[in-house]
């Protein structure tokens, strides 16, 4: 991702440009890039060959016609396949991954048609081009090839992709019928992304029509839904809230955005705002996970976030991580990349297992003894080697090939630090160094290796759940204490080496931490974010949660895992007390996992319970539970790793 991929747009009072230079280096994501290196992208490529997409593009090269195997957008596979392959040569080359990028480079390229045109199944079925966009995904796949193609120019500086990709937009802009819409978005941020990366304005143009088109019931009604699922019932600026179809939602949100932050169109931001606002505060869950309504893979009415039926689709997971980045890099808003990293830890990183060879497409928040595992799709049946609709997998890949670039952001006034994890952050004349043991450990421990001889200023974002974060300096050899302390953030802007620095008296959560100095090499910034466990507790609309507590430990949220209670279920557990502790390592989890633990207690089944479910309200009786009992929690994204099995993250709080 290149540094120029959002242009500064003279009306807004912040926008932030990614950072090209930043990189992983081990810690809790290093360790998920590389399963994602080692394990999921190679199997990635098999599982994506077996599906018949390669096929498919083979036959499409040979211009007979023949039969399509796999589901009608098997060609969105491929590319975000690609995609995961450009950032990660990018990232930390290879020649494996060179040699499966050119193959199926070549493939990609050899079946498009002579006008640039290229979707395998119309191209096998001789179906009419854009006969049916409602349902045919044609510009959807479109889109996701456009995006791996930029994705190998940024990373890599190889353009044969990105030849095949703007063939294909050129052709879009001069054929594509006029008020042509895709029934899944997606096109429009690729259209945008494309524009970013040549330069080709009627890219943009199209982007932004298509957005402007939204919402006019344009796109014929298929069986039983309305035009909402679809995302063409009320126009983007005019949305008060999000609906229908999550990753379409989600998908068209952020290629707003894009369309928003390129043209200024202040008044769609604003817009986007407002629906980002609504989402976050009546339809997501607590993991950031999104969609409660199985039918049509929905979002549901407001609070209607039940833990067991949660669809909470990876895809709408990746799809959110998208959109709160875009609006992150409009506004420069701390709780944009407060969405981010909670989703990602507990929606995204769900998805796929610690082994990195398993998935998960649905993300439920509780599972019941006895829940029925018939669809594959549902998490009582564990993690899945695959999905006949693969969306998941390789969405998950091309994220965590990614990450690196959603760690900063600079601006004319300096750095912004996002996300933490070990590495080092290039940003023109600026090198930082990041050491920390996040999210286990809350201590971030920031160097400035290379600095001009001039202020400039350093954010730091305080996540929204630091209640009590502390932000300390110390300075390269300059005082005879080293340390920096006192008159609060800002102080300093333009001193020289020796000169105080107050760091901590804004550090409130959900801001950035911002010191503005002449920096030298040597400078430290530590903060401490305050890591410990917390109970969660849902606003009482939520009414499935009420009187139940969740158990969060810095950006993680946990659950209660079967696994762990043997001789009792899940479903019957509650939490005694408050006293939540750091619990010790546990067989079959990474050593440097963190449980948590607590006293909690055990329903207790009785014979007069009538064989029914219901009874007449009366207190409660001391021997309806028992116990007391060693409760154990265990990360979100972690858990099915050591069997499938009951599991919740809302548990009762019983009161003694």
């Amino acid at each position: 991702m290149s540094d120029s991929v959002v242009r500064p747009r003279p009306d807004a009072a912040v926008t932030l440009r990614p950072v090209a230079g930043a990189r992983l280096n081990g810690g809790f994501w290093g360790a998920r890039q590389r399963v994602n290196r080692e394990v999921t992208i190679p199997l990635g490529g098999e599982r994506v060959r077996e599906s018949g997409a390669f096929d498919n593009l083979k036959l499409a090269g040979r211009g007979a016609g023949g039969e399509h195997r796999g589901k009608i957008f098997a060609d969105s596979d491929v590319y975000k396949w690609l995609e995961a392959l450009a950032w990660e040569r990018g990232r930390a080359g290879g020649d494996d991954l060179a040699r499966a990028y050119e193959e199926a480079s070549e493939l990609v390229e050899a079946a498009q048609a002579p006008d640039g045109y290229l979707h395998t199944h119309t191209q096998l079925t001789g179906r009419p081009r854009y006969g049916d966009l409602a349902s045919s995904h044609e510009l959807y796949c479109a889109g996701h090839l456009m995006q791996a193609a930029v994705a190998g120019s940024r990373a890599t500086g190889d353009r044969r992709l990105l030849e095949v990709a703007t063939r294909f937009a050129d052709h879009l802009v001069k054929d594509l019928p006029p008020d042509a819409l895709d029934g899944h978005p997606e096109i429009e941020t690729a259209l945008t992304e494309l524009y970013r990366e040549t330069g080709t304005r009627p890219y943009l143009d199209l982007a932004a029509r298509m957005i402007a088109t939204r919402g006019r019931e344009l796109l014929p009604l298929k069986g039983h839904h309305g035009p909402g699922i679809r995302q063409d019932r009320v126009p983007p600026r005019e949305a008060a809230t999000v609906e229908g179809h999550a990753v379409r939602a989600v998908y068209l949100a952020a290629g707003a955005a894009d369309v928003a932050a390129e043209t200024s169109d202040q008044g769609l931001l604003d817009a986007l705002e407002r629906q980002w606002a609504d989402m976050v505060a009546t339809k997501t869950y607590l993991t950031g996970g999104l969609g409660s309504v199985w039918y049509g893979e929905q979002f549901g009415g407001p609070h209607e976030l039940t833990p067991e039926t949660a669809y909470c689709e990876t895809c709408a997971a990746v799809g959110s991580v998208q959109w709160s980045w875009r609006m992150l890099l409009a506004t420069g808003a701390a709780q944009y990349a407060d969405l981010m990293e909670r989703t990602l830890y507990n929606a995204v990183l769900p998805g796929i297992s610690l082994s990195g060879d398993r998935f998960f497409y649905v993300n439920a928040l509780r599972v019941r003894a006895g829940a029925n595992p018939d669809d594959r799709r549902a998490a009582a049946r564990g993690r899945q080697d695959w999905y006949g609709t693969a969306c998941c997998p390789p969405n998950v890949m091309r994220l965590l090939s990614s990450l690196d670039h959603y760690l900063a952001t600079r601006d004319g006034d300096g750095v912004q630090l996002h996300l933490y994890a070990p590495g080092t952050i290039r940003a023109g004349e600026v090198l930082l160094e990041v050491e920390t043991d996040y999210p286990w450990d809350g201590r971030v421990e920031i160097v400035i290796r290379e600095t001009p001889d001039h202020p400039w200023t350093l954010s730091t974002r305080i996540p929204s759940w630091s209640s009590d974060a502390v932000v300390e300096g110390t300075l390269a050899g300059t005082r005879s204490d080293g340390t920096l302390a006192g008159a609060g953030a800002g102080a300093g802007a333009g001193a020289g080496a020796g000169a105080g620095v107050g760091f901590g008296a804004d550090a409130e959560p959900g801001t950035y931490h911002r010191v503005r100095r002449t920096w030298r090499p040597g400078d430290r910034i530590t903060l401490d974010l305050g890591v410990r466990p917390r109970l969660t507790v849902a606003v009482p609309r939520l009414d499935v949660a009420r009187g139940q507590v969740a158990v969060e430990r810095g950006p993680l949220v946990y659950c209660l895992e079967q696994t762990d209670h043997p001789g009792v279920i899940v479903d019957d557990l509650c939490l005694a007390d408050a006293d939540l502790r750091d619990g010790t390592p546990l067989a079959g989890l990474p050593a440097d996992v963190v449980p948590v633990t607590a006293r909690g207690r055990a329903h207790v089944h009785r014979e007069d319970d009538g064989g029914s479910p219901y009874r007449t309200a009366a207190a409660p009786r001391e021997a309806d539970h028992a116990g007391p009992i060693d409760l154990t929690f265990v990360p979100y994204y972690a858990w099915a790793n050591r069997g499938t099995g009951p599991m919740t993250v809302w548990a009762p709080m019983h009161a003694d």
